[in-house]
């Protein structure tokens, strides 16, 4: 057995402004909020902890960080996009109207929306 196969993973996500991320974590997202502590806006997420911390000169990366899997994502984009999400249309890609892309196969679907900080976060089914 590996030495961390049993570990239950924590997902880190940096921010610039912690009190905004953890509003839109919060409020926008509908994650709930687990605790906070010096360094970090803790939420519990589909049995994993997800932190939110305050890192001053955080630049954000151009691709996805955190993906969540939701059952259905044609109806999870306009619950989140009622919520003040906005979702990101990729050039190149066939995105629908919502912004979903349907991969080849018609099985796997994604869309994708940005943190306040920019970070690239996604939907999908797969």
């Amino acid at each position: 057995m590996g030495i961390l196969q049993q570990a239950r993973p924590a997902v880190v996500i940096c921010t610039r402004d912690r009190p905004r991320a953890t509003a839109f974590y919060g409020e926008a997202l509908g994650l709930t909020l687990a605790k906070e502590d010096s360094l970090a806006s803790v939420f519990h997420c589909g049995g994993i902890t997800l932190r939110v911390s305050h890192v001053p000169d955080f630049v954000p990366h151009e691709h996805t960080i955190l993906g969540f899997t939701v059952p259905d994502v044609a109806a999870t984009v306009p619950a989140l996009s009622d919520n003040g999400v906005v979702f990101v249309r990729h050039e190149g890609f066939a995105q629908d109207a919502l912004g979903v892309l349907t991969l080849p196969g018609g099985t796997i679907h994604v869309a994708w929306f940005k943190d306040p900080d920019g970070n690239l976060l996604s939907v999908t089914d797969a």
